[in-house]
């Protein structure tokens, strides 16, 4: 098994408006700094995007009543990584989590540089979601 933490925000918005207004594919770029440097193209139920590392394929979880935003990514490498992102009701809000596994050989520095990174992400998305009514 690999260790594992679940990063979390609250969100000033309430859950579903928040879960329709990002849970679409193209919704991602808005606010995941590693998918921000260019449009996700659609290929075969997959997206094709351009990360940090290179290309990468996703698949995401299909639009369900739960919140779950669940995705899978596919490195250049051929190593898929599983994401699972939730949208959670809190009163008349949200919270918002993402569990980041840290990954076979990575180191401590790599998996507290990708934990910062899902928070700044989360971040974003808090401000993007607490100031418009969805993104772009």
């Amino acid at each position: 098994m690999n260790e594992a933490i679940t990063l979390g925000i609250t969100v000033d918005r309430p859950w579903r408006s928040l879960y329709e207004a990002f849970w679409r594919p193209e919704a991602f770029p808005t606010w995941a700094s590693g998918l921000s440097q260019a449009e996700l193209v659609e290929q075969e139920g997959r997206w094709l995007a351009k990360g940090p590392g290179g290309s990468v394929l996703i698949r995401f979880t299909d639009h369900n009543p739960y919140g779950v935003m669940d995705h899978w990514v596919e490195l250049a490498s051929g190593e898929v990584v599983y994401v699972p992102l939730r949208v959670i009701a809190n009163g008349p809000g949200a919270e918002v989590q993402l569990t980041l596994f840290r990954q076979p050989g990575m180191d401590e520095a790599t998996f507290e540089r990708d934990a910062d990174w899902v928070r700044q992400d989360l971040l974003a998305l808090k401000r993007l979601a607490e100031t418009s009514i969805s993104p772009g």
